[in-house]
């Protein structure tokens, strides 16, 4: 359970985290491009290890992952439910769906994962958390 809360609130952190990443490599870039002297990657500059953790319902979120550890030079980590989400369990349109069961009742919210590890976690110096962001109206 304690795994499962931290990687909540690292999922919680990773889109903020994310666009500003992007943001910077942008402005990283824009930079060495006016000085070509100028290193743009910490991690060439150094010996940062970064983390790209992230959750993909749809395959967005995925995406957005795999670019921001292409431009971190970034490992991966995939958040895998054991029972995956089909399209008719994301469809928060209808009240029985899985998203719409789990949203009106907190206690099916704990879902099990296929892994809960990241392989040698503390060596990682930034870790970047990704999750698709649902949202509901009524």
């Amino acid at each position: 359970m304690k795994t499962k809360k931290i990687a909540t609130v690292l999922l919680t952190y990773i889109v903020a985290i994310g666009l500003m990443a992007g943001c910077g490599a942008s402005n990283t870039n824009q930079s060495a491009s006016n000085n070509d002297s100028q290193s743009t990657s910490t991690n060439q500059s150094g010996n940062e290890k970064t983390l790209v953790v992230y959750y993909s319902a749809s395959g967005n979120t995925k995406d957005v992952a795999e670019k921001i550890a292409k431009i971190t030079e970034a490992d991966l980590f995939e958040i895998e439910p054991v029972e995956p989400y089909t399209d008719d369990d994301l469809d928060w349109t209808d009240d029985d769906s899985r998203v719409s069961r789990e949203h009106d009742d907190e206690s099916l919210r704990d879902v099990e994962l296929v892994s809960t590890t990241v392989d040698n976690w503390d060596s990682y110096d930034t870790v970047y958390i990704g999750y698709p962001k649902m949202e509901y109206s009524l």
